[in-house]
């Protein structure tokens, strides 16, 4: 790209922890996220040399390019290129916490993370990408607003577009509800999940899950006393069930248990939020070969690092 140098900037090494999230939280598709306490960490410097170094440790070491062509430094590369600065050759370290292609906002997370690195490299030009453009660039590239808000600012976030550009609202999470992920082994791509749901749902089902998504935001700031009815849904979820059996079938066990759950983003993941005396009734459930996350809540969102 072209630009001018990154005269004044820093040469790191710089930190950038960033967490997973959960979209859709059920009834509020493309709109709600909630962040976890669950993150990628990442490490860059400038190096001498005309190519990036990229390292790779974690979850999808094995799949992602080791190059340009990482999400991580295209979106370092895009944050650069807000500032007006070439970007430098850079040695870029991730360690991988956050499970590819399981709806736990891998995607939203390396792209937030990629700005933010660009923004800690940039030094005091850096200060330009501020939260707020931050978070509209990396809705720009994610296609969708809900997981990079939560990647970004933390906690319970809304997010929405107006005049094409994305915006969000957060907000605190209370104490009386703990998330808890069931992570299944093999991943769906969102875009086989998308493909899934039919271009039109009933008048009265967009009515249901409308109200179902503003009393949800309202059990998750203010009390948990209605979260099983506030996480139902009829937009997505199952029109998805299909692709996920397992994960649809388990969600209704939970649910009939009277324990909220839903699919997390575009699944497979199930996600519960359960009051924190039934934790361990949740994961008691994981089934065989799956995996049982209790992060908690990241309330701060991507982070640089001292």
């Amino acid at each position: 790209m072209t630009g001018s140098s990154a005269t004044g900037s820093a040469t790191g090494p710089v930190r950038v922890r960033v967490p997973a999230s959960s979209a859709n939280l059920g009834p509020g598709y493309d709109a709600l996220g909630l962040a976890l306490g669950h993150h990628d960490l990442l490490t860059a410097e400038v190096v001498d040399g005309p190519a990036p170094v990229i390292l790779v440790e974690g979850e999808g070491a094995n799949e992602v390019p080791l190059d340009s062509g990482h999400l991580v430094h295209r979106a370092m590369s895009r944050g650069f290129a807000e500032l007006g600065l070439a970007v430098p050759p850079v040695r870029l370290h991730c360690v991988n916490a956050i499970p590819h292609g399981r709806g736990m906002g891998s995607s939203s997370a390396a792209i937030v993370g990629g700005l933010a690195v660009a923004r800690a490299l940039a030094g005091p030009a850096g200060e330009a990408l501020t939260d707020d453009r931050l978070f509209e660039i990396g809705a720009e590239l994610e296609g969708h607003p809900d997981n990079v808000a939560a990647a970004v600012h933390g906690g319970l976030t809304i997010g929405w577009t107006e005049g094409g550009r994305a915006r969000a609202v957060r907000l605190d999470v209370t104490a009386a509800v703990t998330p808890v992920l069931l992570v299944p082994p093999d991943p769906l791509a969102t875009t086989v999940a998308r493909r899934l749901l039919p271009p039109m749902v009933p008048h009265e089902d967009a009515a249901f899950s409308a109200g179902r998504a503003a009393l949800l935001v309202a059990a998750l700031a203010s009390g948990a006393h209605a979260l099983l009815e506030a996480t139902e849904d009829r937009l997505h979820q199952r029109y998805r069930a299909p692709a996920m059996p397992r994960s649809a079938a388990l969600v209704q066990e939970l649910r009939d248990l009277r324990i909220p759950a839903v699919i997390s983003g575009a699944g497979p993941t199930v996600l519960a939020l359960p009051e924190p005396a039934r934790v361990a009734e949740v994961t008691a459930r994981t089934p065989s070969g799956w995996r049982a996350l209790d992060p908690g809540v990241d309330p701060g969102g991507v982070a640089h690092l001292t």
